[in-house]
């Protein structure tokens, strides 16, 4: 990317936009538990009061093709698997720590070759302005898929 077309940080009364690392996985749909609990004890994916943050696609279907030095050994037709989604979360842009996230899901992954990518991006980030009134906000909404711990 040229300096003139690289992404530049900008804010408006709302929001910060910041570059992060947006760091996207493929994987069994089975495997996100287990590669999120890895990730996450390396860094915790914060976003304002939360952590944990990422997101997950639907299910799709990965294509491939073994070859000589594959795990499953050199075949001639091309697979489909079923189940594979996409995991993908924003993190700063620090080079030691996207190592350690790298490696983590390396190891932890079932895959023999992982497929991880990093893309730089802008990401929101709220300035926290009070905005409890504001009847677009999920607090403000009935919506079935808001729990309480209670």
């Amino acid at each position: 990317m040229t300096e003139a077309a690289a992404l530049r940080a900008f804010e408006t009364r709302s929001v910060e936009m910041r570059r992060f690392w947006t760091v996207t996985i493929q994987a069994p749909s089975e495997d996100i538990p287990r590669i999120m609990e890895h990730v996450t004890s390396v860094t915790p994916l914060t976003q304002g009061p939360y952590d944990n943050n990422a997101y997950v696609t639907a299910t799709g279907t990965e294509r491939y093709r073994p070859l000589a030095g594959a795990a499953a050994g050199a075949e001639s037709a091309v697979r489909e698997r079923p189940g594979v989604v996409e995991i993908s979360f924003e993190m700063a842009p620090d080079p030691g720590m996207l190592e350690q996230v790298v490696e983590t899901v390396f190891q932890v992954h079932s895959y023999q070759e992982p497929v991880i990518k990093v893309q730089e991006s802008l990401v929101s980030r709220s300035k926290g302005l009070d905005d409890s009134d504001n009847p677009h906000r999920w607090w403000n909404t009935t919506g079935d898929w808001k729990k309480s711990d209670a």
